[in-house]
């Protein structure tokens, strides 16, 4: 049952990552009301992908847990 629930969670997040990917790549202006250019999508990009990364690692913490216990 946990490990479904792992699954779940990880099936979320991916959803998560590709909606904002999607978001960050088609908005021609951010926030601020500067407009977005090829080099400030990549750096965006590579802040949401820092962040997941980071949520991968824990993701992958807990599995290990998860699995041991089982």
């Amino acid at each position: 049952m946990k490990l479904k629930l792992w699954w779940l969670s990880n099936l979320v997040w991916l959803l998560i990552f590709g909606v904002l990917s999607f978001i960050l790549l088609t908005r021609r202006i951010d926030g601020s009301g500067t407009v977005q250019t090829p080099k400030t999508r990549l750096v965006s990009l590579s802040v949401l992908a820092v962040f997941f990364i980071i949520v991968l690692v824990i993701q992958l913490v807990i599995l290990i847990f998860v699995k041991r216990k089982n």
